[in-house]
């Protein structure tokens, strides 16, 4: 059973703060003071649940920002990747965009890593632009068309 929620306690949002760490902080060698920055208190967290127990095994955020509307944050505790989560993530993000009438004709983008591109571009968003870096891992920005 997969199940994501929009974070509304303090609680839920020190869980996805502990899975970011876990997948940008130790898997991906972040530093923690790139990892949680300014954006978290304007920012709509979302926390992904699986199995019987709902287990918190994912975590994406969404902004406004003064390109549009920024994607961003998403990450998946490595047991529970290839299950679902990442599109789910994406979806209830989307989902929740829609219901504010200023989205109404902004860009969609995100930062994505190269190695998830492939990923994005089946939910129909694609590549802009050059590779980059940021928080020393390559990146591209995509765009939901």
């Amino acid at each position: 059973m997969l199940k994501v929620q929009l974070i509304s306690e303090a609680i839920d949002l020190q869980k996805a703060f502990e899975i970011r760490k876990e997948v940008f902080v130790k898997e991906q060698n972040v530093s923690p003071e790139e990892e949680y920055d300014q954006f978290e208190d304007i920012s709509r967290h979302f926390l992904a649940l699986y199995g019987e127990d709902q287990i918190p095994c994912g975590t994406a955020r969404w902004r406004f920002t003064d390109k549009g509307i920024k994607l961003e944050r998403f990450a998946i505790l490595l047991s529970f990747r290839g299950l679902g989560l990442g599109a789910a993530l994406v979806q209830a993000c989307l989902d929740d965009i829609a219901q504010f009438p200023e989205s109404v004709g902004k860009k969609i983008y995100m930062h994505a890593q190269v190695h998830a591109v492939g990923f994005y571009e089946k939910l129909g968003f694609q590549m802009e632009g050059e590779e980059f870096e940021e928080a020393g891992i390559r990146h591209f920005t995509m765009f939901k068309f």
